[in-house]
């Protein structure tokens, strides 16, 4: 999973009151952590609310501790979330859906 990146597209503002996503910075990197050390990094204030414009953009190693912020008031907070990686399955795994890498370069080659 650390070599996967992921990519939030926000289709509505995503704003504290309306559960923006929270993360706990650099989370990614450490060792697996228990849960009495997840609790004491989120209770130490270290969060990062991530208050994104409709149209704006995530990228995030998926790793990262997150998750979102209750909803305060009406309305949407709708996200494209989207994985990307390089990387293979182990067998019998697959990926459902696989752009290999050849294709798409080809494509865009033949675009421009």
């Amino acid at each position: 999973m650390n070599q996967v990146l992921a990519l939030r597209l926000h289709l509505d503002d995503c704003r504290a009151e309306n559960g923006a996503l929270k993360v706990l910075p650099g989370t990614h990197r450490d060792v697996p952590l228990g849960t009495a050390e997840i609790e004491q990094l989120a209770g130490a204030g270290s969060e990062v609310v991530c208050e994104v414009p409709a149209g704006g953009a995530i990228l995030m190693n998926p790793l990262l501790f997150h998750a979102s912020s209750p909803m305060n008031r009406p309305g949407h907070r709708r996200v494209i979330h989207l994985e990307f990686t390089a990387m293979e399955l182990p067998p019998p795994l697959e990926w459902r859906y696989r752009v290999a890498c050849g294709i798409l370069h080809d494509s865009i080659n033949a675009t421009f």
